[in-house]
């Protein structure tokens, strides 16, 4: 009972030597398995379908009916010797694993936590988020218009003359081919036109927005700003209206003890025209008169380039900026600050406007 078939590639199942020699080579490997992934392996090798002793398993079939029962029985206890043997040796490793990953994921709760800055949003956003409230709060809506924009929006229809100063290279930023007639807005009034334009009267729109002017980065100058415009456009609307409208503003944004003054000065928008101070409560070095922006009411040949009968509506506007407002409310010093991207900035700053 010890002869192996002819051409076989695995013992006779009758070959109790072969069979015992191979249960002993898997036990072996089984034991020396120092990982899962390594008895992954040796199981696939000893046990799988072109393992020796399933090889052997296989050839039972063609065995004569006589010695079919003790080869079965010789190879059902050798299989069962090689399934116990997997058995312990991975209930030990996966102790270990279990162990070994106890050790790797501890977590040292007297540890300091490593905390992730998860940023703030920047004050400039916040404050003029708080301005666009403010006016919706009284009924306003807020208008937005394109950042490239044609001459005659920013300056044609403004009432700005073709030699005036503001239209020289100098100020503005015009965009190639110079045929195209655009420029880069240098404020946000155009805005208000395009309402007038698009929108019925009565009109009460904030323009809030990005311009841009060729200016040298500085303390207190930036080629790319922010301002916020506001127009409002009725019957019997005069300036003591636009003075109701800029005070309550003031005190909204600066507490009840705020106050405003109106100074004459020109602009070609709006006639008559003033420079709005903002009397600052909260000012460092103690409350002041601050120059904030410039208002008036709405010039006739702006209501007439838009389409609105001067004889029947009036209306005013005004203009400050962001970044001006954020300088002189939150004490900020120097404009470059708000451009640099330090997020230390914004989470000083950017809390609550």
């Amino acid at each position: 009972m010890t002869d192996t078939l002819p051409g076989a590639a695995s013992p006779n199942p009758l070959d109790e030597a072969a069979i015992t020699a191979a249960v002993e080579d898997a036990v072996a490997a089984i034991a020396a398995a120092s990982s899962l992934e390594e008895l992954k392996a040796v199981r696939l090798a000893h046990t799988g379908e072109k393992s020796p002793l399933s090889l052997a398993n296989r050839e039972i079939g063609s065995l004569a009916k006589e010695h079919k029962a003790a080869a079965g029985k010789l190879m059902g206890s050798s299989r069962g010797r090689v399934n116990q043997a997997l058995a312990a040796r991975t209930q030990v490793l996966e102790a270990e694993n279990d162990a070994r990953i106890l050790v790797e994921e501890t977590v040292d709760v007297t540890a300091a936590p490593r905390r992730r800055r998860a940023g703030a949003r920047h004050p400039l956003s916040t404050l003029q988020d708080r301005v666009s409230d403010i006016f919706v709060g009284m009924g306003w809506e807020i208008a937005e218009g394109p950042e490239v924009e044609s001459e005659w929006f920013n300056f044609d229809a403004l009432n700005f003359k073709p030699d005036h100063p503001a239209r020289e290279m100098q100020d503005t930023f015009f965009v190639e081919p110079p045929e195209a007639h655009l420029v880069m807005r240098t404020h946000t009034s155009p805005v208000q036109v395009r309402s007038m334009l698009e929108r019925d009267v009565p009109i009460y729109v904030l323009c809030p927005g990005k311009v841009f002017r060729t200016d040298e980065l500085d303390a207190t100058h930036t080629p790319v700003f922010h301002q916020f415009e506001g127009l409002a456009i009725d019957k019997n609307l005069s300036m003591a209206d636009l003075r109701g409208t800029l005070e309550h503003f003031a005190r909204q944004m600066f507490g009840d003890e705020a106050s405003i003054r109106l100074r004459p000065n020109y602009f070609p928008f709006t006639e008559p025209s003033a420079e709005l101070d903002i009397w600052h409560p909260g000012a460092k070095g103690g409350p002041r008169w601050i120059e904030w922006g410039g208002c008036g009411m709405v010039n006739s040949n702006v209501l007439r380039a838009a389409g609105i009968d001067p004889d029947i509506y009036s209306g005013f506007a005004f203009g400050m900026g962001i970044e001006r407002t954020l300088m002189f409310r939150n004490e900020v010093g120097d404009m470059r600050d708000m451009i640099e991207g330090d997020v230390r900035f914004s989470e000083h700053f950017g809390m609550e406007i």
